[in-house]
């Protein structure tokens, strides 16, 4: 236990790309660019769902839920890489870099729920219409999204106090942008073999249990879209889900590919690239995803712009 705590270090350093000077400049305009789409398009669908009263539903309740973790996922990593992108010690403090870890952790295992549970609500909307209401009630709405927001931060914690248990012998450069898991496992100076095998099993719950309910449900709802006897019927029914499933495949594949395989498979540039994708594109394209193959949202966006019209004049 001495060694463990001897070997906590009061700061990280946030090693980036930072052998690659040249890439800092175009990077920090990406970054930025991206947190300000990520930002105004995830608020905008936030506001147009709380403000129109079309949009009161399940649906778009689950989806004003995953647009509020992806901002605070964003904002909990990218103000901290860009700071370090314009300085000469890029680095982030003990307390900090924990921070850091528990809250973009919890969020991405709150996300693998919602998109779960946002399967669940098409399954139920499609397979069983007639019950909708009936099952898919204001109370059961807020228990799943509950339930989402408080397994991942559970989970969270679980899974960074043992990580933050692993000896680190001194070494505080982590070869990332930010404090995520798998980049400070590379930093142990023992054996994480036991741990990596702990790890995996937790993740079971909140990746591949998730994806499989998704499978199971997209199954179901071919099977009654393929059964609509109107095209228009069909189209906007595999519209609505389409932008679901394009959702989930950006989000689990990456998310799969950085947890679900040990550290040392992955390289050092590899594992940076395919977190910089779900950890600020996917959030950005989330809101594009929705607005641009949603009729509803397009149409919501249309009313509430017509009515900050008529106020103006």
């Amino acid at each position: 236990m001495d060694k463990v705590n001897e070997s906590i270090p009061w700061e990280f350093i946030l090693l980036g790309f930072s052998d690659r000077p040249w890439l800092e400049l175009p990077l920090f305009v990406v970054f930025l660019v991206s947190y300000i789409l990520t930002m105004f398009g995830n608020l905008a669908i936030i506001l147009v769902a709380h403000l129109d009263s079309k949009l009161y539903t399940p649906m778009y309740f689950f989806l004003t839920n995953l647009s509020l973790v992806d901002l605070c996922y964003t904002t909990s990593i990218v103000p901290q890489m860009l700071v370090n992108i314009c300085s000469t010690r890029k680095v982030i403090s003990y307390c900090g870099c924990v921070a850091q870890l528990i809250i973009s952790l919890a969020l991405g295992c709150t996300e693998c729920l919602l998109l779960a549970v946002m399967s669940f609500d098409r399954f139920v909307a499609i397979c069983r219409p007639l019950h909708y209401s009936v099952l898919m009630n204001q109370r059961l709405c807020l228990q799943l999204a509950a339930a989402s927001w408080i397994s991942g931060f559970s989970n969270s914690v679980l899974q960074s106090s043992l990580a933050l248990q692993i000896p680190l012998c001194g070494h505080i450069e982590v070869d990332h942008f930010f404090c995520e898991i798998p980049a400070l496992l590379k930093l142990s100076c023992v054996d994480i073999t036991a741990y990596e095998a702990e790890a995996f099993f937790i993740c079971v719950p909140f990746l591949l249990l998730p994806l499989t309910l998704i499978l199971i449900s997209y199954t179901f709802i071919v099977r009654a879209v393929l059964k609509i006897q109107s095209a228009e019927g069909r189209q906007k029914a595999f519209g609505i889900c389409g932008s679901h499933l394009i959702v989930v495949s950006l989000f689990y594949g990456t998310a799969i590919y950085m947890y679900l395989q040990p550290p040392s498979s992955t390289s050092k540039d590899q594992g940076k690239m395919v977190s910089l994708f779900y950890g600020i594109i996917t959030p950005m394209l989330n809101p594009l995803i929705y607005t641009l193959r949603n009729k509803d949202v397009k149409e919501a966006f249309k009313r509430l712009s017509a009515r900050v019209f008529l106020i103006k004049k």
